[in-house]
This record gives structure tokens, sequence and C-alpha cells, in this order.
């Protein structure tokens, strides 16, 4: 695994022979913990939908397989000879016997171990190429398999598309949402989401909690008022280990026209909801102004 010289080029990054795919941003709009398996694995109900912004990733197919990480975020992923990508690619060869591999190269925007999916995304990505680079159907079970096997989040941002997941990940339901505008906002504190869910101490074997039905088809103030009342159940922890967290949720909504603002995921990113783009690009500048050192960023859901 290696990165790109500072000024490396465009066309350095992403040759004219590469495939290319956008690996965006997952947002968990709600997030309950059902329970525990007898596995280990937690039991989650959680309504996921995919923002504007993102990594992108590219595929030179070859024989090999490497990765070449650049972008902002590269230097965190520079220590870790695990990366999602390699882990997606050597899934789907045990699903794939002779599967042709490659040389990848990652442009890495998003920040790190921040509740956003960015490893799961790219692993997703790093699939869709592959499948694309062997002739795969994007419906080959082979492909799911391999998400599911990869990370919990992986089959989801496989689908690409809002859903209700749950499971530990592996159920998947469409649901068709509005178009919001948002803001996310990472204060730059990466995460632990094995550190989040240990907080919980929930015991193997147990189930507690229930989900109200997702209004499917409800107006945009009816579905406004499901998701307040649908929390992140990983937030409360989250909070405990992470206390800027606070700070970085009065700073939302602070911003005129915010509609909602919750954690994603295990945390640290926290997202505000708005009317539409225009409203969250204000927002953004709000936030980004006052706190210089986050990284914030306005986007779309839905």
């Amino acid at each position: 695994m290696s990165a790109a010289p500072p000024n490396a080029s465009p066309a350095h990054l992403f040759p004219t022979l590469a495939l290319a795919e956008r690996a965006p941003a997952k947002v968990n709009l709600t997030l309950r913990v059902l329970g525990r398996r007898a596995d280990g694995y937690h039991e989650l109900s959680s309504l996921v939908a995919f923002a504007g912004t993102g990594d992108r990733l590219a595929l030179l197919p070859g024989n090999d397989l490497a990765l070449h990480l650049d972008g902002p975020g590269a230097g965190a992923l520079a220590a870790d000879p695990d990366n999602l990508v390699l882990r997606a690619a050597r899934a789907l060869a045990e699903w794939v016997p002779g599967l042709r591999l490659g040389r990848f190269t990652l442009l890495k925007r998003l920040p790190v171990a921040a509740g956003i999916g960015g490893g799961s995304a790219d692993a997703a990505a790093a699939l869709r190429l592959l499948a694309r680079a062997n002739g795969i159907a994007a419906d080959d079970p082979r492909l799911a398999g391999a998400a599911l096997a990869t990370g919990s989040d992986v089959p989801a941002c496989l689908y690409g598309r809002s859903c209700l997941m749950e499971g530990r990940g592996e159920s998947l339901t469409p649901v068709a949402l509005p178009r919001f505008g948002a803001v996310l906002v990472n204060p730059r504190v990466p995460v632990s989401t094995a550190d989040i869910f240990r907080a919980l101490a929930i015991p193997p074997g147990t189930r507690h909690g229930v989900t109200s039905p997702f209004p499917a088809g409800a107006p945009r103030g009816a579905l406004l008022d499901w998701l307040r009342a649908e929390p992140n159940d990983l937030e409360a922890p989250a909070r405990t280990l992470v206390p800027v967290l606070d700070e970085v949720e009065a700073a939302l909504r602070a911003t005129p026209g915010a509609e909602l603002v919750r954690m994603s995921g295990s945390g640290a990113t926290m997202f505000a909801l708005y009317e539409n783009c225009r409203v969250a690009a204000g927002a953004a500048r709000i936030v980004a102004g006052a706190h210089p050192a986050w990284w914030v960023k306005s986007t779309v859901l839905g």
C-alpha cells in the first residue's frame, strides 16, 4: 500500500484505462440496537441514507492486488495494511476462483473512523469495480456474500440507496426518502466502533427494545416526526467517550433551519437536516467559520 506524492495529478491518480466508482458517505438517520445475538453480533435496525459527498476509488485491472492512497485522509490509512478495500477484494476472491484483481487507487476525502461508513463505502466500491472488471452481475449473490464477510455496513453500502438495514446488516429493505439538505460535522476525533458497542454492555443472547414501523409514503413532516422519535442508541455511550459531541450538537442546533440533529453510526460525525441544499450550505458556512478545525460538509441526503 502506498501514498501518492503531494503533487500527484488527477491523471496520475486515475489512469485512462482505470475503472472508477464513487464511494458515498453512509448516514444512519436512525440506529436502534435491539439486542445481541448468541454469535456476538448486535441486532440492529437502522434507516440508512447516502450523501452526495464521499470518496472515489479506481481500479486498474491486473493480476496482482495493490492499493494506492491519496487525499486528505490518506495519512490516517497509510499505516493500515488491512484496509477494507483489500479485505473486500480478498473476500470476493474466495467466492470467485480466478478473480482478476488489480491496482486500486483511493482518493480518501471522508474522515476516518467517523461513523459515516467511509471504509465500508470504499469496500463496496471495490466490489463493484471488481464485478465490472470480471463481468459479474450487480445482483450476483457472491458480491453480497463478500460484502457481509468484509463488514456489517458493507452490504448497505454495496446497495448504495436509502434502505432499512436490519439484523447485523444483512437484511436490506429499500425505502423512498425525500431529499434533504444536510450538514455533516466531524470534530476530527476518531471513534472505535468496538469501544462504543462494548460500552452498551449487552450480554450475548439478549434482546430488548422495539422500533416503530417505518412510515412508508408519509409526507415529509410526518417522516421528520418519526425520525425524531427513533434515536441512535449509540449516541449516549459515544457522548461519554467523546464529550466534544455536545459542542458539535450545540453548533448545529444553533444554525437557522436545522430540522433534526443527530449522530451517525458510532460517531463522531453528527448531521443536521435542512429543508434544502441552500439552507444547508448557509449552515455549513456558519459552523465552519466558528470551528475551523472541524471537518464540515454540506451535502444532500435521500
